[in-house]
């Protein structure tokens, strides 16, 4: 290689660099990516101080890693070049032909014991009756589908043992029925949660373990809500050319009364803010997404018990089918909700307490411990 090449090469180099430098100067920040669900670092403030302790040079790599000119595409064609070389993992996420499953990995610090603890303070502590329903995710019920020797957290062996440790809470069963219905679209294939046909199998084994008369697929008109939802795995993974999937909306929105509170004071909402279909993060259509208590009052069910879950962002989407089998269907989340969940359930004459949450989520959650309040 010549003097005159080697040159022309480091030139070329060195223009390709200032160029982006000079594009990143003149494009306006970003403050969120849509593709990524997440607000996009800003440049840091300046001080003495900052540069002393290192954070403000950190948040300046931040910075500039965030607001990296076409960054989406360059993620994409980053998470391409990896899968022609034989990868299958981006970011805890296997991909798995046209679907993403998240890993699973291993709890830390015994947290899914000390979880399941407090679970069963809360079944001692109350007269109401507690039941524990514990939803494996697509790792566990999709575990042929991940590529040969990939590793994820046994979830069925952790049911096996969460009955004895959650003390006289009833474990529901949900894997059986999810496994048996494996073969069917229950999990979306760009998100980690479970579709509405997955929460209406989930609603049964529910209503099984409550000796509720369970619900039938004929008495459901599915809507296709949107066909162009891409979920949190497809944000945080990089994977960005498979097909987007299908949401739909099983219960209709008229007939029941839905109450949320989201700065303390009760508003009247309903079970699907549409609003969220026009943006990145549709499954918040659910509900309206996350917020510290919701409250589904059905006219039609007078008299048919109260249920109160302590539930993760599933129940969002299993929420619809129980308000079909009871006249009040209260949601308590413990990341935004302080007050003692025993004693609103004794206040609000609560028949039955549900703690409901998707296995990864059980077993990394740190706010259960209000449970023992």
């Amino acid at each position: 290689m010549t003097k005159g090449y080697s040159r022309f090469i480091s030139g070329c180099f060195c223009a390709f660099l200032g160029g982006l430098l000079l594009w990143h100067a003149v494009l306006p920040d970003k403050e969120r990516s849509e593709t990524e669900n997440r607000l996009l670092t800003q440049m840091p403030s300046f001080s003495w101080e900052a540069l002393a302790d290192g954070s403000f040079t950190k948040g300046v790599e931040d910075y500039f890693a965030d607001q990296f000119p076409m960054r989406d595409q360059w993620t994409g064609l980053k998470a391409r070049l990896e899968q022609a070389m034989g990868k299958s993992e981006f970011h805890g996420v296997y991909l798995c032909g046209d679907t993403l499953i998240a890993k699973v990995e291993p709890p830390e610090n015994e947290l899914d014991q000390k979880n399941l603890s407090y679970i069963a303070r809360l079944a001692s502590a109350s007269e109401i009756p507690v039941y524990l329903g514990l939803i494996p995710s697509a790792a566990e019920i999709w575990r042929d589908l991940l590529p040969r020797g990939a590793e994820s957290w046994d979830q069925k062996a952790f049911l096996n043992g969460a009955a004895e440790q959650a003390g006289s809470a009833v474990l529901a069963d949900l894997l059986t029925p999810l496994t048996a219905h494996s073969a069917e679209p229950i999990f979306y294939r760009t998100d980690h949660h479970w579709t509405s046909l997955g929460a209406f199998y989930g609603a049964n084994a529910l209503l099984e373990a409550l000796g509720k008369e369970p619900l039938e697929p004929a008495d459901f008109q599915p809507e296709r809500a949107s066909e162009e939802f891409f979920g949190t795995l497809y944000s945080t993974s990089g994977v960005h050319w498979l097909e987007p999937d299908v949401m739909e909306f099983w219960v209709p929105g008229d007939g029941l009364d839905v109450t949320s509170w989201r700065d303390g004071n009760p508003e009247s909402t309903g079970l699907y803010d549409r609003s969220f279909l026009d943006k990145k993060d549709k499954y918040s259509a659910f509900l309206g997404g996350n917020q510290p208590l919701c409250v589904i009052r059905n006219p039609d069910a007078e008299g048919a018990g109260k249920l109160l879950l302590i539930r993760d962002s599933y129940a969002d989407s299993i929420a619809p089918f129980l308000a079909q089998r009871f006249e009040e269907v209260h949601l308590i989340d413990l990341r935004y909700y302080r007050y003692s969940p025993a004693r609103y359930a004794s206040e609000n004459e609560i028949d039955g307490i549900i703690v409901l949450y998707s296995i990864p989520n059980l077993i990394t959650d740190r706010n259960l411990v209000f449970l023992a309040q």
